[in-house]
């Protein structure tokens, strides 16, 4: 890939949802919700000196960010601030 972000900016690709619930109920692509955890792809220089790294599982709030497709696939470019936490 040839995306760097810049300064505090990171590259996230966004965790696909389950088709189905726990008990089995189908649901539509037209009634899913935006996941808000993604797996983090690139980052930039200030970012890295906040905490975040590339592989790192991260959750952040729902209208933050700006969605970019790159090479046919969708990502957001968030600041590190608008990131809410790490998963472990």
């Amino acid at each position: 890939m040839a995306f760097v972000p810049l300064a505090n900016r990171v590259l996230v690709e966004r965790e696909e949802q389950s088709n189905t619930t726990a008990s089995g109920i189908i649901i539509p692509d037209t009634a899913k919700e935006k996941p808000l955890q993604g797996k983090v792809v690139a980052v930039g220089p200030d970012a890295i000196e906040a905490g975040i790294n590339e592989g790192d599982t991260v959750v952040f709030a729902d209208f933050s960010g700006m969605e970019i497709t790159i090479e046919g696939t969708k990502y957001l470019i968030l600041l590190s601030k608008e990131i809410l936490g790490l998963i472990k």
